[in-house]
């Protein structure tokens, strides 16, 4: 079992990176009725499960991540707290130096750059010495998910190329995905000021 993580939190002006909590889950709920977050980022086990009870599937284990060696974080609204999205660094140090990252932007604040800014503020944390002290984070999306590309391509993740048939949707359908990453020794400039996630 991967050693725990200190939970922190990220102050980004209008929002801020925290970990969740389990009063958030009429936030993710709502998230989850998304066609997009279901099939990309919720995973099988929830979307097997009862409508009712998938959001609560999803996050009792984000909750515990920070014990489990993974630092998931909410994006939340700086002034109300709800949740707008989740940025998470996992499989820290399964590789040395390295984790993967995964990202999603409930549709209620889509077009604010919040996935671009939240990937790049936990990156930045990521790579940092009081942060994980991390040289790489990668990440991977379905080719026909083009807004994850997006995000990650603003957050400074280089395109590396594409694994054929990496994706599998619940439904046993492959798609080829793009493979992502960005290293601590990276010139990022700020997330691009375009529209989208």
């Amino acid at each position: 079992m991967a050693p725990a993580l200190q939970p922190r939190r990220i102050e980004l002006g209008d929002v801020v990176l925290r970990p969740f909590v389990a009063s958030d889950e009429a936030a993710v709920a709502e998230a989850l009725r998304d066609p997009g977050i279901l099939r990309w980022t919720a995973g099988t086990a929830v979307i097997r499960a009862h409508a009712e009870q998938r959001a609560r599937r999803w996050l009792e284990p984000r909750i515990d991540g920070w014990n489990r060696g993974n630092a998931i974080f909410a994006i939340a609204d700086a002034g109300t707290d709800q949740v707008l999205g989740n940025v998470s660094l996992r499989d820290v140090h399964r590789v040395p130096d390295q984790a993967v990252a995964a990202y999603w932007v409930s549709p209620l604040a889509r077009g604010r750059r919040l996935g671009a800014r939240a990937l790049d503020a936990a990156a930045t944390w990521g790579f940092a010495a009081d942060g994980l002290g991390l040289h790489r984070i990668s990440l991977d999306h379905s080719l026909i998910n083009e807004g994850s590309c997006h995000v990650a391509i603003r957050a400074g993740f280089q395109l590396e190329g594409v694994m054929r048939d990496y994706y599998v949707e619940p439904t046993g359908k492959r798609h080829d995905s793009h493979l992502h990453a960005r290293l601590a020794t990276d010139v990022v400039l700020q997330p691009a000021d375009a529209a989208g996630s």
